[in-house]
């Protein structure tokens, strides 16, 4: 089950706590009425998501991040780093998008006995040529949660995977409307199933 940070719909809590393996996004905005279970808390490890939540008490206490066993973090800083110039000429402000804490969450993870996993930025461009077949207008990188669901459709790809609080809306950066359309090929397939729901998002560099 990956669960994104919109609402995952009444009653929803408890299908999730049954997963098997069970996926949350950053401050774990899903807790509580999307389930508690949590196996995995995948992070943006760059920019000023990463620098909020390294920095903040609340967010090394959550009962979620406490509980994970992983953190996935999904960004691969060589490919961050080598987007860090052309980023400057086309997207100046986002001048600290590509500052790594790579290294920092590394920590907190020897820490706190978790597995540290960083997505290879291989899945990066997998995802990135997969949404070139929707025409997505221009974007800087894919969501989070478009990386996460690429990197469990090739981890786990004998199980039966399911999304919940998933609404495609939020940073202006990110191509959600090609999003959606991947993610319903992948439906379509019978690679993934859906609940609906309403989504509340961070508009900070797609967290």
């Amino acid at each position: 089950m990956i669960v994104g940070n919109g609402e995952v719909g009444e009653g929803m809590g408890g299908v999730i706590d049954a997963a098997d393996f069970v996926i949350r996004f950053n401050d774990c905005r899903s807790y509580g009425a999307g389930g508690s279970r949590t196996d995995a808390v995948a992070v943006c490890n760059t920019g000023r998501p990463a620098k909020a939540m390294l920095g903040s008490s609340e967010w090394r206490s959550h009962p979620g991040v406490v509980a994970a066993r992983e953190i996935w973090s999904v960004r691969d800083p060589e490919k961050f780093a080598a987007m860090r110039a052309p980023l400057a000429v086309s997207h100046p402000d986002l001048d600290d998008f590509c500052d790594d804490y790579t290294e920092a969450f590394d920590a907190f993870c020897a820490e706190t006995g978790k597995t540290h996993v960083v997505i290879d930025k291989s899945v990066h461009e997998a995802v990135d040529a997969s949404l070139s077949a929707f025409a997505p207008s221009p974007y800087v990188v894919p969501s989070s949660g478009m990386i996460v669901i690429a990197e469990v459709l090739n981890k786990f790809a004998e199980a039966e995977v399911m999304l919940a609080g998933f609404g495609h809306t939020g940073w202006e950066w990110h191509p959600f409307a090609a999003e959606r359309q991947l993610v319903d090929s992948y439906i379509a397939a019978g690679r993934l199933a859906r609940f609906g729901g309403k989504t509340h998002f961070s508009s900070s560099q797609g967290a």
